[in-house]
C-alpha cells in the first residue's frame, strides 16, 4: 500500500493539470528504507509529449545524486496519462528501473466515468504490474 498525505495528491494531480496536453512527470524522494514519500520533485517531461514522457537524463543525474547526498530515494515515481486510464503502458513498463518504487499514473482524461482525474499507484517489478491502494492521510 501506498501511503501519502493530501498535500502530496494536491501537488500531482496540480502538475497533471498544468502540463496537460502533454504527460507531466516526477519523483516524490524520501528517508532511504522509510517507504514515506516526503519530497516532491516536479520534473520536465523532455519529450514535452501528450502521450510519452521522457526525464532529461543530466536532470535525472543531478536527481539522484541530490537524493544519495541528502540519504533519500525515490519512493514514488509518478506521470500522466492525458488520453488514456492511469494503468502502466508497455513503455511505461520497459521503463520501470526502481523494483522498490511506487509507480503512480493520474490520468487527465475522463476514460471511466469517475470524473476528471484518476489516480492509482503500482508496484513494478520485472515487468509485472500489481496494482496497490492508496491511503491519503493529512499527516504522517
Amino acid at each position: 500500500m501506498l501511503t501519502l498525505t493530501q498535500a502530496l495528491v494536491d501537488q500531482i494531480v496540480a502538475h497533471a493539470r498544468k502540463d496537460h496536453p502533454d504527460e507531466a512527470c516526477g519523483v516524490v524522494a524520501g528517508p532511504a528504507g522509510s517507504d514515506r514519500p516526503e519530497r516532491f520533485i516536479p520534473m520536465l517531461n523532455a519529450a514535452m509529449s501528450p502521450t510519452f514522457y521522457e526525464f532529461d537524463s543530466g536532470d535525472l543525474l543531478k536527481l539522484y545524486r541530490e537524493m544519495d547526498d541528502r540519504d533519500e530515494e525515490p519512493v514514488v515515481i509518478y506521470h500522466s496519462h492525458t488520453a488514456t486510464e492511469a494503468y502502466p503502458s508497455r513503455t511505461d513498463i520497459s521503463y520501470a528501473n526502481e523494483p522498490g518504487a511506487h509507480y503512480v499514473l493520474v490520468s487527465t482524461a475522463d476514460t471511466d466515468g469517475a470524473g476528471e482525474f484518476q489516480f492509482r499507484s503500482f508496484r513494478i517489478v520485472e515487468g509485472e504490474v500489481t496494482e496497490e491502494e492508496v491511503q491519503v492521510v493529512e499527516a504522517y
